[in-house]
């Protein structure tokens, strides 16, 4: 009877380990996806400042279709 408690209670702590394991592994991915996604951010941000600047030029300057003068 005992060899079966001790079969069940190492079973459990193969179990409890491989938990811990697949824990730390889905921290660690979650951490590195996450930093990907402040960089994105980040990026993207920037882009759309870069965009509306250049929007706001475009509009500065005239319409991009007018003909111009010589013609």
């Amino acid at each position: 009877m005992i060899t079966n408690l001790e079969e069940r209670l190492v079973n459990i702590e193969i179990k409890l380990t491989r938990q811990e394991d697949m824990t730390d592994a889905l921290n660690t991915t979650i951490y590195q996806q996450q930093k990907k996604i402040n960089e994105l951010e980040t990026l993207l941000r920037g882009l759309a400042q870069r965009l509306k600047e250049t929007m706001s030029q475009a509009a500065e300057s005239g319409p991009a279709n007018e003909r111009p003068p010589h013609y």
